[in-house]
């Protein structure tokens, strides 16, 4: 490790400790194999079946809308495993395929795995990356052919109270055409090549709560790094990831959520930064576009793409797991941080079995959640620490917890941009 490898473990270790702020959360657990901490509420492999299916529809920018179909079944014939899918209807034409909580060892070795294959795909833009830029600030980078595969392997002690993972993930797209916000094409790539890459992830988790699907107290730590070697032009690079949330009781079964993420990404080998080499390796011309405008958002496309060859890219803000008022991916840069909260209130702490034909299992909790989040993402570290930078999104959302180690979430957020309604499984701020 360099030295600012080193300087940035120093700050993720320092402030996952701030979060011993809450020792309420602790105090009042057993010591649990030389650490205090609360005693589990429950079995930690659960394995009540259940299965979900159930349409959800969505809107891509610049591509299309339609139709998907999800489904899963969990905990299947008495074992751990579950297996889901979705298959898309509409403007694109793919799905995708998993199975996961496959017990290599019972209770010791995971493994999960998965496939998706996808006609088109599309990947927003912006014109600069960090927090500078306005809602419609994009263009619109359509690939098509597009197939993602991985798979992740968990080791598991003292009751999932302490994990090592590592996954590994593939990716193959090949770039279509850029168009603007509104779905006109700007320039279309002209034999362009398979675009090939994979990602190497690595961590550990440190789990000091009194449950690890459903936590209402205790400490949860992360250290996350995550290796991205050379994916055609682009850099040689690998992301720090620190993440502590902690779990404050508040009455007898309701819950105070803190999240605090520290992200740095880490260059050792620059990608392309040569504009013109950049756009003959992409099989674009930007030049070849008439219009002025158009233009300027295909040169935009690729000084971003400059950029992320010069810095890299931490973990993004936007989406599902943080800054929920704004789509995937909104916000990008080298170094990322974000503090999270959320009060979690639960209506119902019973094991209800339901079954209404698309959704079978066991109902242990209905939860409605209240957050709010802040966060930012820059280049430059200096950036990180200017409130005026940050970006802010708050809301609402229902969530069913299930006996079988699901929950099923539905969040509506508001932000500066508007709002934006997400239906996802597995709680925010876990996605790793």
């Amino acid at each position: 490790m360099g030295a600012e490898s080193l300087r940035s473990f120093g700050i993720g270790v320092a402030m996952c400790l701030l979060c011993a702020f809450a020792p309420a959360a602790l105090a009042d657990g057993p010591e649990a194999d030389g650490l205090s901490a609360p005693e589990r509420r429950r079995d930690q492999f659960p394995k009540e079946f259940g299965y979900a299916i159930f349409p959800y529809p969505y809107r891509l920018p610049g591509i299309g809308t339609g139709l998907s179909l999800i489904a899963g079944a969990l905990n299947i014939a008495d074992t751990h495993t579950d297996a889901y899918g979705i298959v898309f209807g509409g403007d694109v034409k793919g799905g995708a395929v998993g199975v996961g909580d496959i017990h290599l060892l019972p209770r010791r070795l995971i493994l999960d795995i998965g496939y998706s294959s996808l006609s088109r795909a599309a990947f927003q833009s912006y014109s600069q990356r960090g927090m500078n830029t306005g809602k419609d600030d994009f263009t619109v980078a359509e690939v098509g052919d597009s197939e993602y595969f991985g798979g992740r392997l968990t080791a598991t002690f003292f009751d999932r109270r302490f994990e090592l993972y590592t996954a590994w993930f593939g990716s193959a797209s090949t770039l279509k055409s850029i168009r603007d916000k509104d779905g006109n094409l700007i320039i279309e790539a002209q034999d362009p090549p398979r675009d090939r890459g994979h990602t190497a992830l690595f961590g550990t988790r440190l789990d000091l709560t009194d449950d690890y699907t459903d936590p209402r107290k205790g400490l949860r730590l992360d250290v996350t790094r995550t290796q991205s070697p050379p994916k055609g032009s682009g850099p040689d690079y690998f992301v720090m990831d620190y993440s502590a949330t902690a779990y404050v009781p508040m009455g007898r079964r309701n819950t105070l959520a803190i999240n605090l993420l520290r992200s740095d990404a880490f260059v050792r080998h620059e990608g392309e930064t040569d504009p013109a080499a950049l756009q003959q390796q992409l099989g674009i011309n930007c030049a070849s576009v008439p219009d002025p405008t158009q233009q300027q958002f295909c040169n935009e496309v690729i000084s971003t793409t400059v950029a992320a060859n010069q810095f890299g890219t931490a973990t993004t803000l936007g989406g599902f797991s943080r800054l929920r008022s704004y789509p995937q991916g909104r916000f990008k840069g080298a170094h990322t941080l974000f503090l999270g909260g959320e009060y979690r209130w639960n209506l119902t702490d019973e094991a209800t079995p339901f079954d209404i034909f698309v959704m079978k299992g066991v109902r242990t909790s209905v939860q409605i959640a209240f957050f709010y989040e802040t966060g930012v993402t820059s280049d430059t570290r200096s950036d990180l620490y200017e409130r005026s930078q940050m970006r802010d999104s708050y809301g609402a959302g229902l969530r069913i917890v299930t006996a079988s180690g699901v929950v099923f979430r539905a969040d509506l957020a508001n932000g500066k941009e508007g709002f934006n309604a997400a239906i996802f499984i597995g709680y925010p701020w876990e996605l790793q």
